[in-house]
């Protein structure tokens, strides 16, 4: 295969900012040989890595990451660990299917939670539930409809109207919001970084150590690096989009970037808006193109809305001014008395979408197991299936692996380009257009 597009840090991440400076990356700048190879230390590579130590203790593994833990995806999304089925898993039919994705769901949180308590990891971990707010006439449709799923789904809730949200939210601008309970909210950048600090001493990890070439010979996978090697028996793919890249599911991913906007702290007299314990909360649109909110632990107000295609996985820089502005005014509707609370970071983070909405879970060749795709939700999914990834390539056998196999599928394939690139922006900006009253 040719060299391929590697992941690059635009230094904008806001989670990643607030973090101390790390120590220096170990890069891999020799030829090592191993048992296991994971590309990729996100949530999903984190977990596999992990997973796979602890079933085969005597074994090497080597976790190669691109950037530092923190700096890629899984350090940019909005901190959400959510237990229900994502958006068109909930709206189907198939209710077997909707309890098999919500207990792997719960078995992520359960999960991370254990992690993050088992070694103390500093990141703002709480079940704090969230919020599925409505603004307007469209939003209210669209969250009678989440209400109706919920209670088909006899998943407990609470539905609350505008006067019982303000001091709660901190504004009057929600119509109203239903709220689910089961929701971990956590700092994303210091969570990943955390897990990857923990790992069991037969996991090595190289950090900056992009993988520039992976080929297959001999039973064995090679990783070139730019500045050394990886043989390995055994090939476990964390790198979602990228992995594409690596000729794995070529032609079925979108990545898709999703951007946010981080203000400085609020002080004291600002934060009197947040009225209700726990002066923290988490809050995603009834109308799936609307706009995301957050007010972390540390006081800082997150919004998160606007979308883009990145067939090269990195938007254009030249676009922040613009996508900054469309925060501003998002925040500045729902916090008219904070107009003069700056932000301090704007990011973006590419998540991989398929046409068809699913996710892929399994072997993608010889001594080779992938996940990936995971529709915008990989804090739980990438967590569960990296888990369950080394049991599947480990010989293991379990009901959640069952589950797993059951609720994953092969992503649709793309029309050829231009015509993709022309159809995902349209349709992306006919989503913003309809939803501009819940932005």
């Amino acid at each position: 295969m040719s060299q391929a597009t590697i992941p690059r840090d635009d230094k904008c991440n806001g989670w990643y900012q607030q973090l101390e400076a790390p120590a220096p990356a170990r890069r891999l700048n020799t030829g090592e040989r191993a048992d296991w190879l994971v590309i990729g230390a996100g949530f999903t590579g984190l977990a596999a890595a992990r997973r796979v130590a602890e079933l085969r203790p005597g074994e090497r593994v080597v976790l190669l990451e691109a950037l530092r833990v923190g700096q890629g995806a899984s350090g940019r999304n909005t901190g959400f660990v959510i237990d229900l089925p994502h958006k068109r898993d909930l709206e189907g039919d198939d209710l077997e299917r909707k309890h098999k994705l919500l207990s792997l769901n719960r078995g992520a949180v359960d999960d991370l939670e254990t992690l993050v308590r088992c070694h103390d990891i500093e990141c703002g971990w709480s079940r704090a539930g969230k919020y599925q707010g409505a603004v307007g006439e469209r939003g209210l449709k669209y969250l009678d409809h989440y209400e109706s799923l919920l209670r088909d789904f006899d998943y407990p809730y609470r539905r609350l109207n505008r006067d019982e949200l303000t001091p709660i939210l901190g504004t009057r601008h929600y119509a109203s919001a239903i709220y689910t309970a089961n929701t971990a909210l956590m700092q994303p950048a210091a969570l990943v970084r955390g897990l990857g600090a923990t790992l069991p001493d037969n996991v090595e990890l190289y950090e900056h150590t992009p993988v520039v070439n992976l080929t297959h010979s001999g039973g064995h996978w090679c990783a070139t690096t730019p500045e050394g090697e990886v043989r390995a028996t055994n090939l476990l793919l964390g790198s979602n989009i990228y992995s594409q890249e690596f000729g794995f599911l070529r032609h079925r991913m979108l990545p898709v970037m999703t951007f946010a906007s981080m203000t400085r702290a609020l002080s004291d007299s600002e934060m009197a808006l947040f009225a209700a314990a726990p002066h923290h909360f988490g809050l995603t649109p009834a109308d799936h193109a609307g706009t995301t909110v957050r007010l972390t632990p540390d006081r800082r107000l997150i919004v998160r809305n606007q979308y883009r295609f990145v067939p090269r996985y990195h938007d254009d820089l030249s676009e922040r001014t613009r996508i900054r502005q469309g925060h501003r005014e998002s925040f500045e509707a729902r916090y008219p008395t904070l107009a003069h609370v700056p932000f301090e970071a704007t990011w973006g983070g590419a998540c991989g979408l398929s046409r068809n909405y699913t996710a892929f879970f399994g072997k993608v060749g010889d001594n080779a197991w992938m996940s990936g795709v995971h529709q915008s939700v990989g804090a739980a999914r990438g967590t569960i299936s990296g888990k369950l990834l080394a049991e599947l390539a480990t010989g293991q056998d379990s009901s959640q692996l069952a589950d797993m196999l059951a609720v994953s599928g092969t992503p649709a394939l793309n029309p050829p380009e231009p015509f993709l690139s022309l159809g995902v922006k349209t349709r992306m900006k006919q989503a913003a257009w309809a939803s501009r009253s819940e932005l």
